[in-house]
């Protein structure tokens, strides 16, 4: 009886051992679960982001995003020139934070040679996660950027002598740098871009004094990608140039014909039924979208080489009479001068003749859009290179297709009374870059000679072979 006894306490002594091995076992693979699981332990390291363009210098700053799944726990910059390495940032973050941009700047005060070339950034980059024995997650990144503390050159090769107020000049200029990033002509309101001319490290660059600017100066503008800028001032002559206002009376005839049928094409004027609302509603939101879309449009410039550009001057309409002018201020008002309700530039040439006549492109280009666009009815919209556009309103009937390359003399639309017009003519428009421009210097065979031909001519004989 007695090893009886003993079996069964042996028993029970394997039996409880087992209970705790089985114990220990699920308290092992629930903690190894959460570890697994949790979000403080994750195991994904964080992320360095640099944004630069290779180059560095006192005038740009070094972009670098960081970032974590779970928190961000610490990051350190330094930079290195060969024989020194010195810390430039470093954070401690306290509070919870997932992402973190930093900016570094160009570590003049440091004793780094100035005529060192190259540097090298390192970033550092800790996450708060427990993994790891709880030392976490760590990214490291480096970067070697070239050194470039000089600003680009500019040399003004040729340019038109004067520009008119609303008119275009054409100018031609050398651009030297190792590292050119941007290049334009800043007139204060707007940027020209321009397109490589003759031979490397040339441009050419149509320009444009709005209308209704009324102070206008141009420069040169180049960029590199350290981030030097030189800019250089284009010596312009000056010519002023008034332009026509008028008082148009708004009669019921006009708002419920015209007006009402161009606010059934949108369904976003639906709710208005105001007359003097739906003018306004047309003459001002409708024009401007219309116009937006027309700017976008002409805003394409390539950036082929290009040694040679020839334009004629446009005559879009034989035996065409003037019967409205470009840059005319149209004030709209109903009954009573005083009773004013809308306002509007006209910035096209009306040409009328006989009804449904054909036009023509005077120069061969690349038809950008051939459409129906609100107010200007049915648009054909010609690319002539340079940044140079012409759009054809109001037409009856389209020739043309978008995408068509088309030869000089192209007979491309006809006339008619589309969109806002009252009776059959054709809205002629040239633009530069999406501005528009005058029409009378670009049907002006003497105008585009003095200001376009002789230009090339002049800049091509100084840049030589």
């Amino acid at each position: 009886m007695q090893v009886n006894r003993n079996k069964n306490m042996f028993g029970k002594k394997k039996s409880s051992g087992m209970g705790k091995f089985i114990f220990i076992l699920i308290i092992f693979a629930g903690l190894s679960g959460y570890i697994y699981t949790s979000d403080k332990f994750e195991r994904i390291e964080p992320t360095i982001t640099l944004h630069n363009s290779g180059y560095w210098s006192k005038k740009a700053n070094i972009e670098i995003d960081i970032s974590d799944n779970y928190l961000l726990k610490n990051y350190q910059v330094i930079v290195e020139d060969g024989a020194n390495r010195f810390e430039l940032a470093k954070e401690e973050f306290i509070n919870d934070v997932r992402e973190k941009k930093i900016y570094i700047k160009y570590p003049s005060k440091l004793p780094i040679s100035k005529n060192i070339k190259k540097l090298k950034i390192t970033i550092i980059v800790n996450d708060k996660s427990l993994w790891n024995m709880g030392i976490g997650n760590n990214t490291t990144k480096s970067i070697i950027l070239k050194i470039d503390h000089t600003k680009p050159k500019i040399k003004i090769i040729s340019h038109s002598y004067s520009i008119r107020k609303g008119g275009s000049a054409l100018v031609i200029f050398e651009a030297t740098d190792e590292s050119i990033d941007e290049i334009y002509i800043d007139t204060k309101k707007h940027k020209f871009k321009a397109q490589p001319y003759y031979k490397k490290g040339y441009y050419a660059s149509l320009i444009a004094w709005e209308f209704n600017q009324d102070k206008f100066v141009a420069s040169i503008v180049v960029k590199d990608k350290a981030g030097n800028t030189r800019e250089r001032k284009i010596p312009i002559y000056l010519k002023d140039k008034e332009y026509k206002v008028s008082y148009i009376q708004a009669k019921d005839k006009f708002i419920d014909g015209k007006i009402s049928d161009l606010i059934t094409t949108d369904s976003k004027y639906d709710d208005i039924t105001d007359r003097l609302e739906k003018l306004k509603a047309i003459n001002e939101d409708m024009r401007i979208n219309n116009e937006n879309l027309i700017h976008k449009l002409g805003k394409g410039l390539s950036q082929n080489l290009f040694k040679r550009w020839r334009i004629k001057k446009f005559h879009p309409l034989s035996r065409a009479a003037v019967v409205a002018t470009f840059g005319d201020e149209r004030h709209y008002y109903y009954e009573n001068r005083d009773n004013e309700i809308s306002q509007s530039y006209h910035v096209g040439l009306d040409l009328a003749s006989t009804a449904m006549a054909p036009i023509v492109s005077s120069n061969a280009g690349l038809v950008v859009f051939a459409d129906e666009n609100g107010i200007y009815g049915n648009m054909p919209m010609i690319d002539h290179g340079m940044g140079l556009y012409s759009i054809y309103g109001h037409c009856s009937s389209l020739l043309v297709s978008q995408g068509d390359i088309i030869k000089a003399g192209t007979k491309i639309a006809q006339t008619g009374k589309s969109g806002l017009a009252l009776g059959d003519h054709l809205h002629f428009g040239i633009l530069v870059q999406g501005v528009e421009v005058r029409i009378a210097e670009w049907m002006d065979s003497k105008w585009i000679k003095t200001n376009i031909d002789n230009i090339f001519k002049e800049a091509s004989e100084r840049i030589g072979k």
